[in-house]
């Protein structure tokens, strides 16, 4: 009955788009685009089938004692992956054992968190916590704001970009070609003109070309999403320079709508005192960031927070849970509300300030490690990412978690990562490419085009 329990590293399906944008006016057609699918043809090979107990397993317990043998190897897995997960934006340094109890709940918070319905299995006391103390932090009063723990940090951009779009119908999304995938996702989903801007060599939205842009399209509003942090640079876009733009292009904040899209550095750049302050005390119309990223929470969520006088388009009767719904998902989880309550109690502004400090330190340390053994490396000013030169050899990508993009590779420095492993890290890649580079065959790539010839460290560039 039992056969291969099958956990060994396995590679995800991956679709790769060509994501040049449409032309305004032109319908964003996913089908029209060169779609290139990656499928590992051995997955379903390498899967855990479930298969029906046979009649006596009750009395011989063979099926038990092979799914606790499954899991226990998952478990194992898990540990040995998480110790070296250094390219993804996941904190492990957490403790939620006080909240095992409720695992023997179906908790649900269904629709509008702010108005009860028929479904008393719920945590909204504890969401509606955790939407005030992010409300706080980004400036904006209990009575101007209305918002929701989502499922993930894509949920919230979906969120904020389908209000931008309510509130403005006949408006254009404009996002840097550097944005999270999501944006452009909801600009298919939504059928949205979309248009993609150019972005500096540091990832941050070119404002030169964005006001070009919004020249060329007079006339209709705005929908801007704006980047607190990118996926592979972590660059932040300049709000004011955005709110600038916009203003000489003739649009008032009356002609314009501003997602920020915060999903890793939206709860850090609060802390960060050089930093530009990004609230709902300048001219934003809603902001999201992911709980399983800073925060630490063991399961994807976020938190999406929106002015209170956009949602009214959105929000809608459901009669047979007896309450509104302004939400996209509905059912939603609710023992992730329980977890961000815990950890922002346990923590507090003064914890989370203790930990981007430490994290922005370790980011320079690990940047200048890298630099002095002759690797490209960048790190922006207002980040904990730091991009370096892509490491030739896979086996060593997937033993570390990294990810790449084109000649690059980044490390996500989070609390949990120490200045022990990022040692071992710089020691083995130095190592490794002593022996890719070896006879000087081979060269080390050029970053300039994608970091800059200052930080980049080839053969051309010094």
């Amino acid at each position: 009955m039992v056969g291969s329990i099958g956990l060994e590293s396995t590679t995800i399906l991956s679709v790769e788009w060509n994501t040049d944008m449409k032309e305004v006016g032109e319908e964003l057609n996913p089908t029209s685009k060169k779609e290139i699918v990656k499928v590992n043809k051995n997955a379903h090979l390498r899967c855990l089938p479930i298969t029906e107990p046979d009649v006596d397993d009750e009395i011989t317990g063979e099926k038990d004692a092979y799914m606790t043998q499954v899991l226990a190897q998952y478990q194992k897995s898990l540990v040995q992956i998480t110790s070296n997960q250094l390219g993804y934006p996941v904190n492990h340094e957490y403790d939620y054992g006080a909240l095992g109890q409720f695992q023997h709940f179906s908790i649900n918070n269904l629709g509008d968190p702010f108005m009860d319905s028929t479904y008393g299995v719920h945590s909204r006391q504890f969401e509606i916590g955790v939407l005030d103390w992010f409300a706080r932090l980004w400036e904006i009063e209990r009575d101007e704001y209305w918002g929701y723990v989502t499922n993930c940090g894509t949920e919230g951009n979906l969120h904020g970009i389908l209000v931008g779009r309510e509130v403005f119908p006949n408006g254009i999304l404009y996002a840097s070609e550097d944005s999270h995938y999501s944006v452009f996702r909801a600009a298919r989903m939504y059928r949205m003109d979309c248009v993609k801007v150019r972005t500096l060599l540091t990832g941050q939205i070119d404002c030169a070309d964005f006001k070009s842009q919004l020249l060329a399209n007079q006339g209709r509003p705005a929908i801007v999403n704006v980047n607190i942090g990118t996926t592979v640079k972590g660059a932040v876009d300049d709000l004011d320079l955005v709110i600038q733009t916009l203003e000489e292009c003739g649009l008032s904040d009356d002609k314009f709508y501003i997602h920020c899209d915060g999903a890793l550095f939206g709860l850090m750049i609060p802390f960060v005192d050089s930093a530009p302050k990004v609230s709902f005390k300048k001219a934003i119309g809603s902001f999201s960031v992911s709980g399983h990223k800073f925060v630490g929470c063991p399961m994807p969520c976020g938190v999406q927070i929106t002015r209170m006088k956009h949602i009214k388009a959105l929000s809608s009767n459901v009669d047979y849970i007896a309450t509104r719904d302004a939400t996209i998902m509905g059912s939603r989880n609710g023992h992730s509300p329980i977890f961000l309550w815990y950890t922002l109690n346990k923590k507090g502004y003064k914890g989370f300030r203790n930990e981007v400090q430490r994290c922005l330190k370790n980011a320079h340390y690990l940047r200048d490690r890298l630099k002095e053994a002759g690797i490209s490396a960048m790190l922006n000013e207002l980040s904990s990412t730091v991009v370096f030169e892509r490491p030739r050899d896979e086996d060593f990508v997937r033993q570390w978690n990294l990810v790449c993009l084109r000649n690059m590779s980044h490390i996500v420095v989070m609390p949990n990562v120490t200045v022990d492993k990022l040692n071992s890290f710089v020691k083995e890649l130095t190592e490794k490419r002593s022996v890719w580079y070896q006879g000087q065959k081979v060269q080390p790539p050029c970053l300039a085009a994608d970091i800059g010839k200052g930080n980049c460290e080839c053969a051309l560039c010094k």
